[in-house]
């Protein structure tokens, strides 16, 4: 035992009870985070002469999700989901390999053909309606249900 040991007896035990509480608790973090994996939700695709590909999704509270819409590029499309975005954890959203880290989310609007991937947690059971602003009556609305 060195003197600075001798002089601080607890110290061996405290340094050890460290090491272990730290290798132990490392599993369990990875394993705690949400965002590790997202599971894939069926893609939306936005279709000028059919409307929406999908227009129900059961999904659950607490799952890290990942909603892929394709736009044809047809019209311009605003699709809202206020009450999806609002009772969930919007992690990012992605544009063309970009990333964007929104404190809330709104809507999301194409101008062109193209996609939008939307990583997200849903916090709060509920029935919420997705839609195309204005196009809603010709098949462009659906509704998300967070069990």
């Amino acid at each position: 035992m060195g003197e600075a040991d001798e002089q601080m007896p607890g110290r061996s035990n405290s340094l050890l009870l460290s090491t272990l509480f730290v290798s132990l608790a490392q599993p369990i973090a990875a394993e705690g985070d949400k965002t590790r994996r997202a599971e894939r939700i069926e893609p939306l695709v936005l279709n000028a002469s059919t409307g929406f590909s999908v227009t129900q999704y059961e999904i659950e509270t607490g799952v890290y999700y990942r909603w892929r819409i394709e736009s044809d590029g047809l019209e311009e499309y605003k699709l809202l989901a206020p009450g999806l975005f609002r009772e969930s954890w919007i992690d990012q959203v992605v544009i063309e390999d970009k990333e964007v880290k929104p404190f809330g989310l709104h809507a999301v609007e194409f101008d062109d053909e193209g996609e939008i991937d939307i990583w997200f947690i849903p916090q709060r059971p509920g029935e919420y309606p997705f839609f195309v602003e204005g196009l809603d009556t010709q098949g462009f609305s659906g509704v998300f249900i967070v069990r």
